[in-house]
């Protein structure tokens, strides 16, 4: 490793998270790099200015979210990129800045192309009556901040990822309802990306929305695929 860390201060309960992010940062953004050994502990103590509790409270955490290993006689190691854990909503948290916006959204509009048209249509088939009252309760919140006459960043980024969240939820599939949560944080995100300057595609939801409440899925399906195209997400 070739920089150093700055000394963490807070809390003591929030200390190994915070000496967990910066080498998490380190990590994510290349300073360390995968397959390297990361300095001792005490050097880590004495960089960070804590004590050796918080720095293994924070390479376990660390270790749980793929990104270090520890072995006997080695030392803890950064381990390859294909076994960190991109889908940890902290972890999505500590890498703002570091990664390419465009990349970043690129790549989750392609994971959400292959799960998210699927949701929606089971959503339709599965959702209960009070899901699909939520859904539209939320949808018609969504076109009253889509029309407001001054754009709300703040209130569409809620709104929008709401709408998406109780789609996952309305699946009536256990293996889809950690992406209704694990994956706010990317939703955050993307979303307020794809609506920067008030770029909402409002009739794109409004489709997704009529399917689910006619419960009709395979116009669910493909309604979220039209609205998972590049160009409307502002990544043609």
């Amino acid at each position: 490793m070739s920089g150093s860390f700055n000394v963490i201060s807070g809390s003591k309960r929030s200390l190994h998270v915070q000496v967990a992010r910066e080498i998490a940062r380190g990590i994510l953004s290349g300073e360390l790099p995968q397959g390297s050994i990361i300095p001792g502990e005490m050097a880590l103590c004495e960089q960070f200015g804590v004590s050796r509790t918080a720095l293994r409270e924070a390479v376990k955490l660390l270790t749980s979210k793929g990104l270090l290993e520890s072995r006997p006689k080695i030392g803890t190691r950064v381990v390859g990129r294909a076994y960190w854990n991109f889908l940890d909503p902290q972890l999505i948290e500590w890498m703002d800045g570091l990664a390419d916006v465009d990349q970043f959204c690129f790549q989750f509009l392609g994971l959400r192309r292959a799960i998210e048209p699927e949701a929606c249509a089971l959503a339709a088939k599965f959702a209960t009556a009070e899901q699909r009252i939520e859904l539209s309760e939320t949808f018609q919140k969504m076109v009253e901040v889509s029309e407001a006459e001054e754009f709300v960043q703040a209130d569409w980024t809620s709104i929008d990822t709401k709408f998406h969240s109780l789609i996952f939820n309305a699946t009536g599939n256990d293996f889809y309802l950690p992406f209704g949560n694990i994956l706010t944080t990317m939703f955050v995100n993307f979303i307020v990306h794809s609506s920067e300057e008030g770029s909402t595609c409002i009739n794109e939801h409004r489709q997704i929305y009529e399917a689910i409440m006619a419960g009709n899925s395979d116009k669910a399906r493909q309604a979220s695929a039209n609205h998972l195209q590049e160009s409307k997400h502002r990544l043609a």
